[in-house]
């Protein structure tokens, strides 16, 4: 009998493209980032090639987003999370440091008195 291999028609297959990213949420934003990149390349073909980068795969496919996937799955498209450089303080941290200024402000209040 025929090997199941690949249940879904779709290729890359959705567990080969999770290995290489992170969650279901980051494959579905960086693939429809690329998928519109792809669809203005192709549509600014007659203007002149632009700062937008041509598909990095060679597909049979004519679907943008087949394309996007087909270069995660290549390693291709990378991503990286931006770094939080301040973290906000917790509500209660907040909370503590606003009684602190009040504090403060109503003993500088006092002593001018």
């Amino acid at each position: 009998m025929a090997e199941e291999s690949n249940l879904s028609m779709m290729k890359p297959p959705i567990e080969d493209l999770l290995a290489v990213v992170d969650s279901k949420f980051t494959l579905v934003t960086i693939s429809a980032r690329r998928a519109r990149q792809i669809n203005a390349y192709f549509s600014r073909l007659g203007d002149g090639i632009g700062s937008i980068v041509p598909p990095q795969v060679d597909s049979i496919s004519k679907k943008s987003l087949t394309v996007a996937f087909e270069e995660i799955a290549a390693g291709k498209i990378t991503y990286s999370r931006p770094g939080i450089e301040q973290e906000e303080p917790s509500p209660t941290e907040a909370e503590a440091q606003s009684s602190e200024d009040v504090v403060q402000e109503i003993s500088d209040a006092d002593s001018e008195d």
